[in-house]
């Protein structure tokens, strides 16, 4: 055979390989070539020299390998740098005057003989375009299924983490992300939640878990078909993977019971993904727009005798029977801490006799306030709180008639209890007024009709003592602030506050 023949055979060979790695690999044609290409061109410079721009080309007909040198044609050779001019020349020295000055010369080399170094150099370089080319076909093929659950197989563990193979790429399981005392082992079959598909230094990267919310929620999607159509909500979720569980669903459908279909006949729905968790245990709660029942239903099975709602700390207090203290709360505080997480509120769990005692406690304490502000005996304070009031204000804004209609209060005690309550209403606000006034806080501040005392102590909490500070707020963040304050106070306060930036 001549040496042509040799050539144009290797060439023809080279095609095939292509073909058969794209394959194989499940890539396009293109990416092996080009990465050929690379490594046709690498083994040249290795040949002929690393500083010279020497590229290849692989005739995707006819399999042609051609290797060439590339010099950009410019003006002046000399007035670049000398590690410059090297895959320089100038625009004088060619002999095909059709080139123009920023275009390439381009001059064919001889082929290459093909020697032990330069055909492994060639294949690490074909090898790690291929891999890239994979990589990114993964990245692809994954990157819209975050949020879906896949079945894979392990392939191998390193360091207490997963390499999961999901049959068109690999991904990854951390130790943190199982669930607890959960063991897999090499060509085990795997259920996950994909979690995060990113790029990054390493390439694409496919991340799995078992121990996300979601991974709970969508396993619910796959047995129960009502919340696959939509019909039953799933509102909220709570997990402590692999010990428990609460989920809490909803339906609008009246003749559909969102608990008992969660639940399945015989608990069939809800024991297939219990299996599936490695034996957590999940309870289902009945969600509720109203937060007192909502969390109620959160703390089950333990029974509650009532609630008692701070809707500005969004805090609830919860009185249980004595006896079912430990239940309420859980074991190490499970079941509290986890109807915290399902429904979003601060959870106190208190007995029927420590609420007694605190409910006493807090009698006593306010009846001692008024007798020493109001300067009362006794009765008329404790008569006071159990009419349930519970500040000056209330006292000093209460009108005559009311107050009068407690039993052994008569018009001259009330009138006298009324206007002792505003003087000291007052003097506590001239106090707090001073205070202000001496930790910076501006006069419009002080002044302006639009913020009680109460409300320029909260600003001082945070630290906004200026007219400029309080303009810079949005009504959000003065409403985050006052908790209580509806948008249009707050749009009211805020615009009176810039007034001065649009005056000339």
């Amino acid at each position: 055979m001549e040496k042509n023949e040799i050539k144009d055979s290797l060439s023809f060979d080279i095609i095939e390989v292509a073909k058969n790695i794209a394959k194989e690999k499940g890539i396009d044609e293109m990416e092996v070539i080009e990465a050929m290409e690379m490594a046709i061109a690498k083994a040249g410079r290795t040949k002929y020299g690393f500083e010279l721009d020497i590229r290849a080309h692989v005739d995707k007909e006819t399999g042609k390998i051609g290797l060439y040198r590339y010099q950009e044609v410019v003006e002046d050779i000399e007035i670049l740098p000398s590690e410059e001019r090297i895959n320089k020349i100038n625009i004088s020295d060619l002999k095909n005057k059709s080139l123009k000055i920023g275009e390439f010369l381009r001059e064919e080399l001889p082929p290459l003989d093909f020697g032990r170094i330069a055909v492994q150099t060639a294949k690490q370089v074909i090898f790690q375009k291929v891999k890239e080319a994979e990589k990114i076909m993964q990245f692809n093929e994954f990157k819209d299924k975050v949020g879906e659950i896949v079945n894979g197989i392990v392939k191998r563990v390193e360091y207490g983490n997963l390499i999961v193979d999901l049959g068109k790429g690999e991904a990854i399981l951390r130790r943190e992300e199982l669930l607890n005392r959960e063991v897999f082992r090499r060509s085990d079959r795997i259920r996950a939640y994909i979690n995060e598909v990113k790029h990054d230094l390493k390439g694409p990267q496919i991340f799995l878990s078992r121990a996300h919310n979601n991974f709970l929620v969508k396993l619910f999607f796959q047995e129960v078909p009502e919340i696959y159509d939509g019909i039953i909500e799933v509102k909220s979720v709570a997990r402590d993977p692999g010990s428990r569980a609460k989920i809490a669903v909803y339906t609008k459908e009246k003749s559909i019971d969102p608990v008992g279909a969660c639940v399945g006949m015989r608990g069939s729905r809800v024991q297939a993904v219990v299996n599936e968790l490695q034996g957590e245990k999940i309870d289902i709660v009945l969600w509720s727009e109203d937060i007192a029942t909502f969390v109620v239903n959160g703390l089950g099975p333990a029974e509650v005798d009532k609630v008692i709602i701070e809707e500005e700390l969004k805090k609830i207090d919860v009185i249980v029977p004595d006896e079912q203290l430990s239940l309420a709360i859980g074991r190490k505080g499970q079941n509290v801490r986890l109807a915290s997480a399902l429904t979003g509120w601060s959870i106190d769990i208190l007995t029927t006799s420590q609420e007694s005692d605190r409910r006493n406690e807090e009698f006593k304490n306010l009846s001692q306030k008024f007798i020493s502000l109001l300067d009362v005996d006794e009765v008329i304070a404790h008569l006071l709180v159990t009419e349930g009031f519970t500040s000056l204000d209330e006292i000093a804004m209460v009108s005559l008639e009311e107050l009068t209609s407690i039993e052994g209060f008569d018009e001259n005690l009330s009138k006298e209890l009324i206007q002792r309550a505003k003087i000291c209403v007052e003097k506590i606000r001239v106090e707090n007024l001073s205070k202000l006034k001496e930790s910076g806080f501006d006069d419009y501040l002080l002044t302006t009709r639009l913020l009680d005392t109460d409300q320029l102590l909260k600003l001082n909490e945070n630290n906004i003592k200026t007219r400029d500070q309080l303009a810079d707020l949005s009504n959000s963040e003065l409403i985050e602030i006052f908790r209580d304050m509806d948008q249009d106070k707050a749009d009211q306060i805020i615009m009176d506050s810039r007034k001065h930036w649009y005056k000339s």
